[in-house]
């Protein structure tokens, strides 16, 4: 069994490796672009910000929790990432479960921008006020062949990603393995959809991926419905929140409440609807 799962760990892991190696490439050969483009008026940066938080990886929210800090971009722009990016871990659902996470992706393309244009009214209804703006510190782009694979392929990718993505996904797949060999998980889970769509909004706001491995491994084994794994996905931001937590507590505090809240509204509509 162990083998197997090793295997299969490793056929994930050769899988995300390649796809984050092409994804980051292209942010960095396009990412002065990216940045003129989102800095323009709050529309492009709420589209914007979505549309690249549906981008696999979490560079795409340290960019605009970058641009927030330096009062480029705006809150609306901050939530609409968040709600749209599910960080490393959409890596990980490209191999897994390739068709229904385009299919996610799409839905928390739309849905980032929906929340990110609601986000913007309600901070103009509370006056929300932003922390203290960072000074912009400019480095010179270098980009080489050479440079790249060594910073960001070995050092970015290989050292710092693929060890934790492997640990957490051989340690989920293992643990669900045991249990279904021991265990019908499907009497062990929650048998409410809806309590199982209110976990899933909650263990988002960890900022970790962990917890959306296992949302994800049961949702490839049928056990938990679509709703859950979008719901859990329009949550959970990776790490994408980390960088905003050294920025300003507050700022974070207020867009984990306002994701947490639409992920939960989001879901209790699809209760009612019956998906």
């Amino acid at each position: 069994m162990i083998q197997k799962i090793f295997l299969e760990t490793i056929k994930i892991i050769t899988i995300v490796t390649v796809l984050m190696t092409g994804i980051e490439w292209l942010q960095i050969r396009f990412k002065e672009r990216i940045e003129g483009f989102l800095v323009e008026n709050t529309k492009t940066q709420i589209i914007g910000a979505s549309l690249l938080g549906v981008v696999p990886g979490c560079i795409d929210a340290f960019l605009i929790v970058s641009l927030y800090s330096h009062g480029l971009v705006g809150f609306p722009a901050l939530v609409a990432v968040m709600l749209a990016t599910a960080g490393d871990e959409a890596f990980v659902m490209l191999a897994m479960i390739p068709k229904a996470a385009f299919l996610i992706f799409a839905i928390c393309a739309f849905l980032g921008i929906i929340g990110g244009f609601l986000a913007e009214k309600v901070t103009k209804i509370l006056k929300f006020k932003r922390a203290k703006i960072c000074p912009i510190k400019i480095h010179p782009l270098k980009f080489t062949f050479k440079h790249f694979f060594s910073k960001h392929v070995y050092q970015h990718i290989i050292r710092e990603h693929i060890p934790r993505l492997f640990l957490w996904v051989f340690a989920t797949l293992l643990i669900i393995q045991i249990l279904t060999n021991h265990f019908d998980l499907s009497t062990l889970l929650p048998q409410n959809k809806l309590l199982l769509i209110l976990l899933a909004a909650l263990i988002g706001v960890i900022p970790e991926s962990g917890p959306h491995f296992v949302f994800l491994t049961l949702y490839s084994q049928g056990l938990i419905p679509f709703s859950v794994l979008l719901v859990s996905s329009l949550s959970q931001d990776g790490h994408g929140l980390l960088p905003l937590l050294s920025y300003s507590l507050r700022d974070t505090i207020k867009v984990q409440i306002f994701t947490t809240l639409f992920s939960l509204i989001v879901g209790l509509v699809l209760f009612f609807i019956g998906v």
